[in-house]
């Protein structure tokens, strides 16, 4: 093969400050200094990527309850796990948060604590002898408060809730669906038969679980039909969430609700396929704005919700 002869010093060159250029210095960071509040850590954050994103996400955040649109905060039992749980019941307080979807984990975490003020048992140290996941009470609760919640028509994020505020455990404070509860807030509970540890107790009753957490997802549909305008965070559940979201979703639009201009924020750990396309892609693709936030949850979800806390005093809110 004959290659052509190159002439390197013909190449035609352009000015640099007649270039544009994406990244201005004026989006850089500012230093950073002891002493300093956290809304100037914030003002101090780069304009640029995910720091930018996450100035944008909070304000639409913030956006959002001005115009007395919901908040849904859609989440997995690691949120709990790592300590989540008295944030979110802050800010479910404070009203910034209007319902809580979860997964069937959240119950287990959230009642064990509760319970015990301890919750993440060790599996590798029990699974060898059959020991995992068989904890009496953890499925006595949880099992019972099912088929009271099947009897009475009621969800099951809604039945823990008040089992726990009936059972009144010394460390109650801490149980996000006993606040959802107190509070009479929306808390929902996507379960899937044989993922979580209740499933193996001798009191499991399939049907009881069926029938509560179908009552559950259509007090999802309810609260996803009042979505145009609104916010949806999903953080640490990879598949259940996603995927009662998506389903939730065309649902209602099937049923003319119009939810068009909204906004998805996904955070977890890593980048995994159905949050990418169920939460932040495919729902956004008739208008808002979707966000994808990696980081661990302890730390990421935290700085979110402080930066729409600043947004609020900045705004009088």
């Amino acid at each position: 093969m004959k290659l052509p002869d190159l002439d390197f010093q013909a190449v035609r060159t352009t000015r640099l400050d007649g270039r544009h250029s994406k990244v201005k210095i004026a989006d850089f960071a500012k230093p950073l200094r002891s002493g300093a509040s956290l809304a100037d850590f914030f003002e101090g954050l780069p304009r640029i990527l995910a720091a930018a994103d996450l100035r944008e996400a909070a304000a639409l955040i913030v956006r959002a309850k001005r115009a007395g649109r919901p908040v849904i905060l859609g989440m997995g039992g690691h949120v709990v796990k790592v300590g989540l749980g008295p944030a979110i019941i802050g800010l479910l307080e404070r009203g910034l948060i209007d319902a809580v979807a979860a997964n069937g984990s959240v119950m287990v975490h959230d009642s064990e604590a509760a319970l015990v003020g301890a919750t993440s048992e060790d599996v590798g140290a029990t699974l060898g002898r059959g020991a995992f996941g068989v904890t009496d009470e953890t499925g006595r609760l949880l099992n019972r408060a099912a088929l009271e919640a099947a009897a009475q028509n009621m969800g099951l994020g809604r039945a823990v809730g008040e089992a726990l505020l009936r059972l009144n455990p010394p460390h109650l404070k801490v149980s996000l669906l006993a606040a959802c509860a107190r509070l009479n807030k929306p808390a929902t509970i996507h379960a899937a038969v044989g993922t979580d540890v209740y499933n193996i107790h001798p009191e499991a009753d399939g049907a009881a679980l069926g029938a509560a957490t179908m009552a559950d997802f259509r007090l999802f549909c309810r609260l996803c039909a009042t979505l145009e305008g609104g916010v949806f965070i999903n953080l640490g559940s990879a598949v259940i969430l996603p995927e009662v979201f998506l389903k939730a979703l065309t649902l209602v639009r099937n049923l003319g609700h119009k939810v068009e201009n909204l906004t998805t924020i996904n955070m977890d750990f890593i980048r995994h396929y159905r949050p990418q396309v169920n939460v932040v892609g495919r729902p956004t693709q008739e208008g808002g704005r979707g966000f994808y936030f990696i980081g661990h949850h302890e730390i990421m979800f935290p700085l979110l919700m402080s930066l729409v806390l600043e947004k609020n005093l900045e705004e009088g809110l």
